[in-house]
């Protein structure tokens, strides 16, 4: 760029930024949209400076107008997939999509759009969202956030009446419309249930009480039917008679167990902070490497907002709310990583005899409250179901379909979710956004208590390192769990955390912590944290190995588990920051190669114990054993082997049990390096290495080819190479893909590394970051930002965070918009 116009920009930039500083108007007073009307945008206004791959640098006088300023930004980029959540979140999927064909499971786990419309329309009928908001502070959320998500909701309306949506996904559909702030608080409110309510939609939407003469007073017409099939509320479940049915204790531990297991979710993250005792200049370092899903609502997006003299924060946000969830400012820096607590409890409820819409509580009989729940539906009829309410929370049928419960004419589930009472994550994360420190990071969760379902890892530049489990979890001590467990709840609570409790006992209550801001749920005083060690590092295992030399123990175990086998990404994780550690002087740009290294700590253990044994497993095959042989280790894109021991190493594992797996069998007394010592007896082994290559072949893959070759994405109809791998080779760089053989390999990545950021500070005022967003900005296929970040994730670069104003005023790609309502 040539001198003359650079001036000219900074001036024009200069310029913008004092006039709207200087002259935007305060916050109006709260107006309508807190009643759920469209919000007004009258008088507001931002400034946002995009730099390069399109990051918006948004500045506003106060809350609302940045709100404002955030939600122009974000429609901008992903108006789409923001209109499909605010159809999602009030219940009306069905009536633009059908009622059969599934969401994108951001926003819950909901099977169908019907089962999705029916849960979220019973929120919003029940006014959950409304009475949440009228919740003072800090129970509920505070004035600023809620000037936040009216502005957000102004300034996607104003977005949306000034521009024509490019982006094929919902260009001209008649579904995208004008939001208001409720719809806003309504996304933000299915985000805190996702480890609870969420988690169960369709069991809570299906749960039905068996057949039996209706009760008085209660609900028991027949539901509207679809394609003329008659649907009652009075049926049983599929499947389910109305008897004395109990699930097996044992199949419901390991099926909890599974559910709740890190290995499965779809989402996780690596996190670690360091010590000034282990960098170059003794100030903090961090990594954070959340891995979520690549598509769909639960995407991050990155922005940094300022309201001078009050908010400096740069980071990533999930999409639709107003606030930085993930970053870093001057000061302090902070990430998350999904967390092993149980977010929900179950009650197993012992019903009234002859009705089973009543249950007992200390002999006494208690009526369920039935609520009737109508969905529009495509092409059909409106479709009506009734769900059941307890003073414990809804009726849940199953949690999954791992999981069934069964609603029978003695029993019945509940499900507790204290999330369903807490609108206050975003208020944490706007107090992480003004913290100074890591001290501050701890006072913001004592006051909020705002986080469902993760952990905070942060450094500052102090020097300061944290770790903290600090989540909204049901108050299940184990002592109560001892006390008060059914025998479903023995077997499925020391399995998995999740516990069922008797709900026929008033002395089976969850209680109160002191400190606590709501009832039934953990105080701050009961969390684990551990802080201004070397390191501290979370790879979605529990607490109990933050720093491998300190154990964390003494948390109930609905926490997570003390003394249990690590993830192999724990171990590996666990490998490479202890040496970063004790080699010391650290940098950021030890950061940004421990994100790339892409060591595979399956292969380390494994590949040379199995190369030697296929020797025997596969005589007449040496060039699966040769290429194995040769395999360096890595999954770079670059890595010859690594797509055949990835394919083995899936097999392998997916039908031999973890126990089984290894010949030195783990010991708590040495949990990174056990278990260990691949069993490569074991007939499961020839024939996962027999079957890895014969796929490859089929597919016409060379099993020595390079991983890129056939691990990537398609964008606008550019191939881009992917580095990176699936959960049970340990890598820190996680990339769960999509295989599909006749495509040509891995075709897509599901869920995996999104936003890193790798954050430290010099002395200056400027913090010294570096950021990548895997996905890029947009999903809009006709926005230059819609794969510019991916191809720097496939070369492995990265974006130099542009935080301080002289830093952004000299951006090469400035470009300076004043939005206004």
């Amino acid at each position: 760029m040539h001198l003359r116009t650079r001036l000219k920009h900074l001036a024009l930039a200069g310029a913008a930024l004092a006039v709207v500083t200087a002259s935007l108007p305060g916050a109006a007073a709260a107006d309508s949209g807190d009643r759920g009307d469209r919000p007004s945008d009258r008088g507001l206004s931002a400034v946002i400076r995009y730099t390069e791959y399109g990051i918006p640098h948004i500045v506003a006088r106060d809350y609302a107008n940045l709100g404002f300023g955030t939600g122009w930004a974000q429609a901008a980029d992903q108006v789409c997939v923001l209109a499909d959540g605010f159809l999602t979140v009030n219940g009306e999927r069905s009536r633009y999509f059908g009622p059969d064909a599934a969401p994108d499971g951001s926003l819950s786990s909901a099977g169908t759009n019907l089962s999705s419309d029916l849960y979220f329309r019973g929120v919003k009928d029940a006014g959950t969202v409304e009475d949440l908001l009228a919740t003072p502070a800090p129970a509920g959320p505070s004035r600023d956030l809620k000037e936040l998500m009216r502005g957000w909701a102004a300034g996607y309306n104003a977005w949306l009446r000034k521009n024509r949506i490019t982006d094929p996904a919902c260009a001209d559909a008649d579904w995208v419309r004008p939001v208001t702030a409720l719809d806003v608080a309504r996304r933000g409110f299915a985000v805190s249930v996702l480890g609870g309510q969420g988690r169960a939609v369709d069991g809570i939407t299906a749960a039905r009480p068996p057949a039996s003469p209706p009760a008085a007073g209660t609900d028991s017409s027949g539901a509207a039917s679809l394609a003329g099939t008659a649907a009652s509320d009075a049926a049983p479940l599929a499947g389910t008679a109305a008897s004395d049915a109990v699930p097996d204790p044992d199949d419901a531990a390991e099926a909890a167990r599974e559910l709740f297991a890190p290995e499965n979710a779809t989402m996780g993250s690596n996190a670690v902070a360091f010590s000034g005792a282990t960098t170059a200049n003794g100030r903090g370092l961090l990594l954070g490497n959340p891995h979520y899903p690549w598509q769909g609502g639960r995407r991050f997006w990155q922005s940094q907002q300022t309201i001078p003299g009050e908010l400096n924060v740069s980071g990533a946000s999930l999409l639709g709310t107003a606030v930085v969830n993930i970053g870093f400012n001057d000061k302090v820096a902070w990430s998350h990583t999904v967390a092993t607590g149980v977010p929900l409890s179950l009650h197993q409820l012992t019903l009234a005899p002859g009705d089973p819409t009543a249950y007992l509580v200390d002999g006494k009989p208690e009526r369920m409250t039935p609520r009737a729940v109508t969905v529009a539906v495509k092409d059909g009829a409106p479709v009506t179901r009734t769900q059941w309410w307890t003073r414990y929370g809804p009726v849940v049928g199953g949690l999954g379909a791992q999981l069934p419960l069964p609603w029978t004419a003695t029993t019945a589930y509940a499900l507790n979710d204290p999330n369903a009472a807490n609108l206050r994550g975003s208020d944490t994360a706007l107090g992480f956004g003004r913290a100074r420190s890591t001290q501050d990071i701890v006072d913001v969760l004592k006051r909020t208590q705002g986080l469902p379902w993760v952990n905070t890892i942060a450094a500052d530049s102090a020097g300061h390192s944290l770790f903290t489990q600090s989540q909204v979890l049901p108050r299940i001590t184990d002592e109560l769990a001892a006390r008060c467990s059914t025998p479903l709840g023995r077997a499925t609570y020391p399995a998995s955390g999740v516990a069922v409790l008797d709900g026929s006992r008033s002395d089976c209550a969850l209680g109160s912590d002191p400190d606590a801001v709501q009832p039934g749920v953990f105080g701050p005083a009961r969390m684990p944290v551990l802080r201004d060690t070397p390191y501290v590092e979370n790879s979605n295992d529990s607490a109990w190995l933050a720093h491998a030399d300190r154990p964390l123990t003494g948390y109930e175990r609905i926490f997570g588990t003390v003394a249990t086998p690590r993830s192999l990404r724990t171990r590996g994780g666990i490998e490479d920051v202890t040496a970063m550690a004790d080699r010391g002087r650290l940098t950021v740009a030890d950061l940004q190669r421990q994100q790339f290294a892409n060591r595979a700590p399956a292969g380390d253990m494994a590949a040379a114990d199995t190369a030697k044994a296929c020797t025997s497993a596969l005589p007449e095959d040496p060039e699966v054993c040769r290429v194995i042989g040769d395999w360096d280790r890595t999954v770079n894109t670059d890595s010859r082997g690594a797509l055949l021991f990835d394919r083995f190493w899936r097999k392998f594992t997916g039908t031999v049990k973890p126990a089984d797996q290894w010949k030195v069998p783990f010991s708590a007394a040495d949990p990174v390096r056990t278990p260990n010592t691949l069993n490569t007896g074991l007939p499961e082994f020839g024939k996962a290495l027999a079957a890895a290559a014969a796929e490859l072949r089929a597919a016409g893959i060379a099993l020595d080819a390079p991983l890129g070759a056939h691990q990537f994405v398609v964008r606008n109809g550019e191939r881009i190479p992917v580095s990176g791998g699936t959960e049970s080779l340990g890598i820190w760089n996680k990339a769960e893909p999509v295989w599909n053989a006749a495509g040509g390999g891995y075709v897509e990545v599901a869920h995996g590394t999104s936003h890193v950021q790798a954050v430290g500070w010099d002395g200056s005022r400027c913090p010294v970051a570096r950021t990548l967003l895997s996905y890029s900005q947009s999903s809009n296929p006709a926005s230059p930002h819609y794969s510019d970040q991916t191809r720097l994730f496939a070369g492995e670069r990265w974006v130099t965070s542009r935080f301080c104003e002289k830093d952004i005023l000299r951006s090469p790609a400035l470009k300076v918009e004043v939005v206004r309502g």
